[in-house]
């Protein structure tokens, strides 16, 4: 691998998450802040978000929220990737892990941000099993893949007529990979998820703002369905929540993961230096 490759790799950084807001709302800031620093950023949900409705078609709404996504990541100079599980219907399986696997080949992220194991909706903590699992197969030579639906054609030529290219290669290495909070920082006992780092994202909230408001389908479905008409001001409550915990008006909360050959080191803390502080 070439040297040019090595460091595009260690400066890039994907979230695999259940739902396309899911990411801005739980780690919008700290994307921000790693988007300064010059990483490239990938958004990847594991669903169109088709359940997000209360008056579309599935279609509809898939339609409508994967060009959301894409508008969002947009803000970040990012790109937006979805893996095309049905809403309310992720498991870890097969399908879903091989896509998965062959989607952190293709970005070759550095670091990975997934929901927290234990949440509120089973769609969170499956694709988290998920993320976990492409981290571990992605440098696995063998490790099974599938074609990302991104790529998908219905021929073995793309769509400009040209052949396919080659399955990208294994991964270089397994990356850093977090679990965000879980919603409002509880399982689904109710019982506190306890971070191990909070990032201080006071400096850029408007920022985060912007690319969570970039969906704006969801204000009208989380009215709706959870009772919710504040969008953007639940997400400001939850931040200024974790805030207090490290003196800030605004953080995002992170465990990292550190099994058996999960990288040790902290990446985040090496990455954004004063603004990632242990929570008291």
């Amino acid at each position: 691998m070439n040297d040019r490759m090595e460091s595009r790799e260690q400066k890039t950084v994907l979230t695999l998450m259940a739902h396309p807001d899911d990411a801005e709302f739980l780690c919008g800031g700290t994307l921000a802040l790693l988007a300064d620093r010059g990483f490239e950023v990938h958004i990847a949900s594991a669903t169109p978000g088709d359940c997000g409705t209360a008056t579309l078609s599935r279609e509809e709404i898939s339609n409508i929220r994967r060009a959301e996504g894409r508008a969002s990541a947009a803000l970040l100079a990012g790109k937006f990737h979805c893996l095309e599980a049905s809403d309310l219907l992720v498991f870890y399986g097969e399908p879903l892990v091989r896509r998965a696997t062959a989607l952190l080949r293709r970005v070759r992220p550095h670091l990975v941000i997934t929901h927290n194991p234990q949440d509120y909706m089973p769609d969170h903590e499956q694709i988290s099993l998920v993320a976990r699992a492409a981290c571990f197969n992605a440098p696995v030579p063998n490790a099974p893949v599938a074609e990302l639906p991104e790529d998908a054609v219905t021929t073995g030529k793309d769509k400009r007529g040209k052949p396919r290219p080659p399955p990208d290669p294994p991964a270089p290495r397994i990356p850093h990979l977090y679990y965000a909070d879980p919603v409002e920082g509880k399982d689904p006992l109710g019982q506190p998820v306890r971070p191990d780092v909070c990032i201080d994202v006071s400096g850029c909230l408007e920022r985060k703002e912007r690319i969570l408001g970039a969906h704006v389908s969801q204000r009208e479905w989380l009215r709706h369905h959870h009772g919710m008409d504040e969008y953007i001001e639940s997400m400001r409550r939850w931040g200024a929540e974790r805030g207090k915990m490290i003196g800030a008006a605004s953080a995002e909360g992170f465990r990292q993961h550190r099994g058996h050959s999960f990288p040790q080191d902290d990446l985040l803390r090496a990455t954004l230096g004063p603004l990632a502080r242990s929570p008291s």
